[in-house]
C-alpha cells in the first residue's frame, strides 16, 4: 500500500557533474515509499551526471528561495537533499541563495541532508556548527567543515538532529533510506 503525502522532498543538483548514484539510489527509495520529490538546480533543464545519467530540474534555486522567502513554500516541502559530485564544488558551494534555502529548512527543523562534497553547503550556510557531519574525504572539503565548526567524522553516514550527511556514492542507498525515514518519521 502506497501512502500519499502532501509534501515533497526538495532535491538540489548541480547543472553538470552531479554524482549519479547519489541522486538515483535515494530517488528509488523515495519512490518505493511513496515520497514525491522536486529537483531544482541553478537553472532549469535536463542535466547530465558524472556517469552519464540525466535528471531534469523543474525550478531554479532562485525561484525556490523566492517561494520560501514569501512564506508560501515551506508547507510544500518535508525535507531537503543536496546531491554531491564534482559539480557541487563548482556550482553549489558558493551559492548564497542555496544557503538561504538550507536556513529555511533548519529553522523549520525539517530533515536536511547532503552527500559527498555537498555537506560543505550546510557548513557554509552556518547550520551545522557544533554538529557531527561527514563529507567526501577531500582535504579542502574537510577543512571547510572544520572551519565552520562542524565536528567531522570519517564514517559513511552521520545523523545529528535533523541533519543527515553522507560520505559519497558507496553510502548513497543508506543516505536515501535515512532521508526517507526522517521524512516519514518511521524506521524502514
Amino acid at each position: 500500500m502506497t501512502m500519499e503525502y502532501s509534501k515533497k522532498m526538495l532535491i538540489v543538483i548541480a547543472p553538470e557533474n552531479f554524482r549519479d548514484e547519489e541522486l538515483f539510489e535515494p530517488l528509488a527509495i523515495l519512490e518505493e515509499n511513496g515520497i514525491e520529490y522536486e529537483i531544482i538546480s541553478t537553472e532549469k533543464g535536463r542535466f547530465q551526471g558524472m556517469l552519464g545519467g540525466y535528471a531534469t530540474a523543474t525550478e531554479t534555486i532562485t525561484e525556490t528561495l523566492q517561494l520560501l522567502d514569501g512564506g508560501r513554500g515551506m508547507k510544500h516541502y518535508g525535507g531537503l537533499m543536496i546531491i554531491g559530485g564534482s559539480g557541487s564544488k563548482d556550482y553549489l558551494w558558493g551559492d548564497e541563495e542555496l544557503y538561504g534555502i538550507v536556513r529555511h529548512f533548519n529553522e523549520a527543523i525539517k530533515p536536511t541532508g547532503a552527500i559527498c562534497l555537498s555537506p560543505v553547503v550546510l557548513a557554509r550556510a552556518g547550520v551545522i556548527a557544533g554538529r557531527h557531519a561527514t563529507v567526501w574525504p577531500d582535504r579542502e572539503a574537510i577543512r571547510e567543515l572544520e572551519k565552520h565548526k562542524a565536528l567531522y567524522e570519517d564514517t559513511p553516514v552521520v545523523n545529528d538532529g535533523n541533519f543527515i550527511t553522507a560520505k559519497g556514492p558507496e553510502a548513497a542507498a543508506e543516505f536515501g533510506r535515512r532521508m526517507a525515514e526522517a521524512f516519514l518519521g518511521t524506521v524502514l
